[in-house]
């Protein structure tokens, strides 16, 4: 309607913006994170496959598994404000 703005954000059954620019960084990252994600909602559900398929170590960080927890070589459990600090530091400290 006339003077409502719609959000930029993706609705249920939409397709998100630029996948082409998606499926690309998917297939040449080194490392995949997934942090508070029911895993569940498709395609953003699939990207630790794609990611996974090209070579990426891939990490899920969410209070419970998701539905796709057994896509990920690694998942930590927890809520993200514990578990988000405490891995950056386990990253730094190995630079």
């Amino acid at each position: 309607t006339p003077g409502q703005l719609r959000p930029d954000i993706v609705w249920f059954g939409e397709m998100p913006y630029e996948m082409e620019r998606i499926e690309l960084a998917l297939s040449q990252c080194d490392l995949f994170v997934s942090i508070g994600t029911s895993g569940a909602v498709y395609p953003a559900a699939g990207f630790v496959q794609t990611a996974r398929h090209y070579g990426a170590q891939t990490l899920e960080m969410n209070l419970d598994p998701s539905e796709g927890s057994f896509h990920f070589h690694e998942s930590r459990m927890g809520k993200a404000g514990d578990l988000v600090p405490e891995w950056v530091k386990e990253i730094l400290r190995d630079v």
